[in-house]
């Protein structure tokens, strides 16, 4: 259908469960004794898998199937070479990274963030993505809405579309990017905090094919 949301998700259920209804006729009609034996079993495992996975796609704690997020992360600067690809720089921290749920970004309180991600999709597939940038109110213990972009993706790459947004004049403090669906739902995040600093980081450029 070129196209993903609740309703495509929900018709795919219906789908799949009229496609084992015919799986289990098929299977009374073969092994009637054998089957009528773990009849009560069979239907209350696959209407419980079938409510499950629906609750965990309504309830976003599961990514929004077909979508996911192939590679992310804050940086210092995005640019695009001559050859496509994305190069990326970054403060490195070394084994510190694992320690910490939030990358550490040092910058100028007028300077830019930029969020990368690059997200697989079917090569059938273009659609939408969200970058939606929130900044933790300490006080009010709460994240709050700073920007909201869309961004094309375009399916058909192993390693995902890449994309970035930016953001500049960032207050200091925890920070996070959703990579969200059109309908909200999150294919993941980019978390980092904010450090202000008067001395230029050190940085570290790798190159995201």
């Amino acid at each position: 259908m070129h196209k993903i949301g609740p309703r495509v998700f929900f018709l795919s259920g219906l789908i799949s469960l009229l496609i084992m209804w015919g799986f289990l006729w098929i299977l009374h009609k073969v092994a009637h004794k054998e089957f009528e034996q773990g009849r009560r079993i069979i239907t209350f495992s696959v209407l419980g898998i079938f409510l499950g996975i629906n609750f965990l796609y309504m309830t976003n704690l599961i990514p929004p199937i077909p979508l996911s997020l192939k590679d992310a992360g804050a940086y210092h600067s995005v640019i695009r070479d001559s050859k496509g690809n994305y190069v990326v720089g970054f403060e490195n921290e070394g084994w510190k990274k694992y320690l910490s749920l939030y990358r550490t970004v040092h910058i100028a309180p007028v300077d830019p963030v930029y969020a990368y991600s690059a997200v697989f999709s079917p090569s059938s597939l273009d659609t939408t993505v969200i970058h939606e940038w929130q900044y933790y109110d300490e006080n009010k213990g709460i994240w709050t809405h700073i920007s909201r972009q869309e961004l094309p993706v375009i399916g058909g790459r192993e390693d995902g579309f890449r994309t970035f947004s930016t953001n500049s004049n960032l207050s200091a403090g925890k920070w996070r990017v959703n990579v969200e669906t059109e309908g909200g739902q999150v294919i993941g995040r980019i978390r980092f905090n904010v450090v202000y600093t008067d001395k230029e980081p050190t940085l570290v450029f790798k190159t995201n094919t």
